[in-house]
């Protein structure tokens, strides 16, 4: 697997160089599955949606795919207006490996409580 962290914008001046960047990485991998963490654009635009778009054009002509991570509801909303939700989806559990973190449980000390100051009050 292959992760792909984007910046804050896709100009449309950088697809080509992506496609490219992309396919060259590709070629020397055997990953079958590209991520790419678009978790920091802000103000998604028809720009982004069409590189997202090209970037899985070229993962399949090699055979392979890119899913998105953390793609704010923006994001999710103009590629299902553009009918490219199911083009280019998700992560959403489709990763052999989970890529967040679960709460490490624990087994309480004997003997230590845990106490709030009187001071401490919720907000």
């Amino acid at each position: 697997m292959i992760v792909l962290v984007f910046g804050d914008a896709i100009t449309r001046a950088e697809i080509q160089s992506l496609c490219e960047n992309l396919r060259a990485l590709l070629e020397r991998s055997d990953a079958k599955v590209v991520v790419c963490d678009v978790g920091t654009l802000v103000d998604p635009d028809l720009g982004a949606v069409n590189a997202l778009a090209r970037l899985q054009l070229t993962a399949r002509r090699l055979g392979r795919r890119i899913l998105l991570l953390h793609a704010c509801g923006e994001l999710r909303e103009l590629l299902t207006l553009m009918g490219l939700r199911d083009i280019v989806p998700l992560c959403a559990g489709l990763l052999p490996l989970e890529l967040r973190g679960e709460a490490e449980e624990r087994k309480q000390a004997r003997g230590v409580e845990e106490e709030a100051d009187s001071d401490d009050l919720p907000l």
